[in-house]
């Protein structure tokens, strides 16, 4: 592993070590992004920089063992991805109105 020198919050310099990522990961990752979800979505649940992972995808395009090809089959698939995420952001609304009268109830 690389160590580098990076300035920390304060200005001084710091050593930390550069991190590597096996095949497997990178491949991963790059699924996600064209599954549909967003890159920097992924790169932020991964803990990866959004330009590493677009570097990630345009290296494994070039070399082809990524299948560019339309991932689902059909629109079947579509209505249950669809279904999945309406989902989620069903989940997030309603915890979101928790949220809201949480805090409503301690500022007043």
């Amino acid at each position: 592993m690389d160590t580098y020198l990076i300035p920390d919050i304060r200005g001084r310099r710091c050593l930390m070590k550069r991190r590597t990522f096996d095949p497997e990961f990178k491949l991963e990752a790059v699924r996600l992004v064209s599954e549909g979800r967003r890159i920097s979505e992924v790169a932020r649940d991964l803990d990866i920089r959004p330009d590493q992972l677009r570097a990630w995808k345009r290296q494994l395009e070039a070399q082809g063992a990524l299948d560019t090809a339309p991932v689902g089959g059909g629109p079947e698939e579509e209505l249950r991805r669809v279904k999945r995420e309406l989902e989620v952001v069903r989940q997030e609304r309603d915890f979101l109105k928790k949220a809201a009268a949480f805090f409503a109830k301690g500022s007043a």
